[in-house]
C-alpha cells in the first residue's frame, strides 16, 4: 500500500524557485514571508528600488536566499530582459500580483491613463505568463495571478478601468489553464475582496490618494461583507502559498475568492 505524503511534505516547497511581482509590499511581501518559511528560494520583482532592497535585506538576515530585480513589468521589453536574466534559473512557481487601483471616473479616463492601467494590471501579466509557458513548456510549472473581487463583482463606480484589468486577468487565467495543463502547469487565480494596507502610514497615504470616496466604498463594503472587516494581506499570502504546494496538486484553472463572503452576500 502506497503511503501518503504528510503534511509538512504536501505544504512544503523546500528548494522551488518562486517569482513574485510586486513583491515589496502589501500583498506580495506578505507572500514573500510565507513562501520563505515554505522553503522557496525567492526572486523579487518590483518597481520601488528603495522598498525592494529593504524587503530583500529583512529576508535576507533570516537566512533566505533572495534575489531582487527593480523592474517595471508594464514594460513588455524590460519583462523580456528580465527572463534573460533569468535563463537557467527560471522559476517553479510565478506569482503575478502587481497591480494599481488608481480612482478615476469613468467619463475622465483618457487613452494614456487606460493604457496605463491595462499594461500594469492585464498586459504585465500576459507577458510575465507567456515567458514562463515558454521558458518551461518542457518542465512545466505553477502560475497564481491576482485578480479582484472587482473582475467579477465591481464595488466601486470610480475603477470600471481597474475591474476591466482584473476580468481580464480571470480569463486569462483559466484560459491558460485549459490550453496548458498538457504541458504540465497549473493556472490558478486568487480574486482578494478589500485588503487592509499593512502599516499605518499605508492606511492613511490610501485615504489620501482615494480620497473620501475611497473611505466610503472601505466602510460600505465592511457593511455588506459577511465576515463584518477587510482582510489582511497574510490571509491571502496563505492561500497563495496552497496554490503553490502540492496540498493543490488537482487545482487548476480555479478562481478563488479571499474575500469575506463579500462575492457570496
Amino acid at each position: 500500500m502506497k503511503t501518503q505524503p504528510s503534511l509538512d511534505q504536501l505544504i512544503s516547497i523546500d528548494g522551488k524557485r518562486a517569482l513574485i511581482t510586486g513583491a515589496a509590499a502589501g500583498i506580495g511581501k506578505a507572500m514573500t514571508a510565507r513562501f520563505a518559511e515554505a522553503g522557496a528560494h525567492l526572486t523579487l520583482v518590483d518597481i520601488d528600488s528603495e522598498t525592494l532592497a529593504a524587503t530583500a535585506r529583512e529576508l535576507t538576515e533570516s537566512g533566505v536566499a533572495v534575489t531582487p530585480h527593480v523592474v517595471d513589468v508594464s514594460d513588455e521589453d524590460a519583462v523580456d530582459r528580465l527572463w534573460i536574466e533569468l535563463r537557467e534559473n527560471e522559476p517553479d512557481i510565478l506569482v503575478n500580483n502587481v497591480g494599481i487601483y488608481p480612482f478615476k471616473r469613468f467619463s475622465e479616463v483618457d487613452g494614456a491613463f487606460y493604457d496605463h492601467v491595462m499594461r500594469t494590471n492585464l498586459s504585465s501579466t500576459v507577458w510575465m505568463c507567456r515567458q514562463m509557458i515558454d521558458r518551461r513548456r518542457d518542465r512545466g510549472g505553477i502560475i497564481i495571478n491576482i485578480g479582484s473581487t472587482d473582475g467579477i463583482r465591481p464595488a466601486a463606480d470610480e475603477l470600471s478601468h481597474y475591474s476591466i484589468s482584473k476580468a481580464g486577468v480571470i480569463a486569462l487565467t483559466r484560459s491558460l489553464a485549459k490550453a496548458h495543463a498538457r504541458h504540465g502547469f497549473r493556472v490558478n487565480a486568487i480574486v482578494p475582496g478589500a485588503i487592509l494596507p499593512s502599516g499605518a502610514k499605508q492606511v492613511v497615504q490610501k485615504m489620501v490618494d482615494g480620497g473620501v470616496g475611497a473611505v466610503k466604498i472601505g466602510a460600505e463594503y465592511v457593511r455588506r461583507t459577511p465576515l463584518g472587516r477587510l482582510g489582511r494581506s497574510d490571509e491571502v499570502a496563505r492561500i497563495a502559498l496552497v496554490l503553490a504546494s502540492e496540498l493543490a496538486s488537482y487545482v487548476n484553472g480555479a478562481v478563488i475568492p479571499v474575500d469575506g463572503g463579500f462575492l457570496a452576500a
